[in-house]
């Protein structure tokens, strides 16, 4: 059976959830597989509500950190993006920078970077293509597609204003009334609105062309993540990382700036730094210390590694090694 078949057999639902671990909240995203890290020093707060209608699925998300997220998404589902805050800083996604009057939409299966850098709120609503065609088919007398790359969308004030308008009030039934949202009545004419609000925003919007730098630097990054998969727990210095990448040091470190915001030697550093807390976090304390992991990922001078581990995280690896794992489902609130 179709995923389109499947929702038309599935009740509505919503979901709040609150995260103080980074990992949890980044696989509890749905739908999208997400390599993340935090990118400054903090207590890390997130929340997250998610709305699934008979269609149209939607997500709303609060960040108290900034982060950079690596995502990948499933190939089921056309994702629209925005910023929910309008005072907050713009997002940037694959290194185009989304201001609050503007969208971004993404292709089904191509890999992309969301970067934050303060504190954020933003969200989504997702289609089938089959029903983004169909919708937009409806409504405008012409289908849409998914794009094969990564698009900013500026559509007019009202355009984006209805939606997010319209977003806002469906987050605030999920959080304070719940089972309002799960009627039928109201389920429908939540979703109509939003799908119309969604392919009005796509329809009559205009986006930036793709051009050959945004293919390169797409094709750079994406060896440079296929580098750093194959070589997970080791530390890898430029010169082979750039012979490995197939680009100069001048053209990753271009390509780095512009999609995450630092040189790649920070970037390598901060993902070891995360593995590194990861494993100290599902480790057993009676049988692992923290030279183990520390040395495991690369950090050879124990006493740099303690400082900068404290410096990043807030407490020292040891507290990491000896904290019971976090429950992924703790603060689930299922609607």
């Amino acid at each position: 059976m179709s995923e389109s078949a499947l929702a038309e057999v599935i009740m509505p639902s919503s979901a709040v959830r609150t995260f103080t671990d980074p990992e949890i909240y980044f696989a509890g995203i749905r739908n999208l597989q997400i390599d993340g890290v935090v990118t400054r020093r903090g207590e890390f707060r997130a929340a997250s509500t998610r709305i699934d209608l008979h269609q149209l699925w939607m997500h709303r998300f609060e960040e108290k950190l900034p982060r950079i997220m690596r995502i990948t998404p499933s190939g089921s589902r056309v994702l629209l993006l925005f910023a929910t805050d309008p005072a907050q800083s713009a997002m940037q996604v694959s290194g185009m920078e989304i201001s609050q009057d503007q969208t971004a939409i993404f292709g089904l299966d191509s890999a992309y970077y969301l970067r934050s850098s303060a504190a954020c709120e933003w969200g989504t609503v997702s289609l089938t293509p089959e029903d983004l065609a169909a919708a937009a088919e409806a409504i405008t007398g012409r289908p849409l597609t998914p794009p094969c790359f990564p698009r900013r969308i500026k559509a007019s004030a009202r355009a984006v204003s209805r939606l997010l308008e319209l977003h806002d009030a469906a987050g605030r039934l999920a959080k304070i009334a719940p089972d309002v949202l799960a009627q039928p009545e109201v389920a429908r004419a939540s979703e109509q609105a939003l799908i119309e609000a969604m392919v009005l925003c796509l329809a009559q919007g205009n986006s930036d062309p793709v051009r050959n730098v945004h293919h390169h630097r797409a094709t750079v990054m994406r060896r440079l993540e296929e580098a750093l998969k194959t070589n997970p727990e080791n530390p890898l210095y430029m010169p082979e990382l750039c012979a490995t990448v197939g680009a100069s040091y001048t053209t990753l470190r271009d390509c780095c700036q512009d999609y995450l915001g630092m040189s790649p030697k920070r970037y390598l550093w901060l993902r070891r730094m995360h593995l590194a807390r990861r494993a100290l976090r599902g480790a057993d304390a009676e049988g692992t210390s923290v030279t183990d992991v520390a040395t495991s990922y690369g950090f050879w001078e124990l006493g740099r590694f303690a400082v900068a581990y404290r410096s990043l995280f807030g407490e020292p690896p040891s507290a990491a090694l000896r904290r019971e794992p976090e429950d992924p489902k703790r603060g689930e609130s299922p609607r």
